[in-house]
């Protein structure tokens, strides 16, 4: 089997972000989705995607409001704000930038 592959950092908040561009979502629903879009190539952590949630509310990039789940529970479903649209598209130019560069030094050519 495959080793499941650590997150760049800084890309968690930009994965968070885009998969509420899509809908609001609760917590373990934004974990699945994704690692449905990735393939199963990323997994999200609750250690990780719960204080990440907290961060992005706190920023006022996304909304949070407490509503049934699909299965008749009670959580908290997150919304991206206006702001956190914004931002969405400053982290995306932010990832590529960085691709772009690794991508650059990988394509060097080897020294003798």
């Amino acid at each position: 089997m495959a080793k499941k592959s650590d997150l760049l950092p800084g890309t968690l908040d930009m994965l968070i972000l885009k998969t509420l561009a899509r809908s609001p979502l609760h917590g373990y629903g934004i974990a699945l989705s994704i690692k449905r879009f990735s393939e199963d190539a990323l997994t999200v952590e609750e250690g990780s995607l719960y204080p990440a949630l907290q961060r992005l509310l706190l920023a006022g990039w996304l909304k949070a409001e407490w509503k049934m789940s699909e299965t008749n529970r009670r959580a908290r479903f997150y919304t991206l704000t206006r702001t956190g649209r914004k931002q969405l598209g400053v982290e995306i130019s932010e990832f590529e930038r960085m691709i772009a560069a690794i991508g650059r030094v990988l394509a060097a050519p080897e020294e003798a």
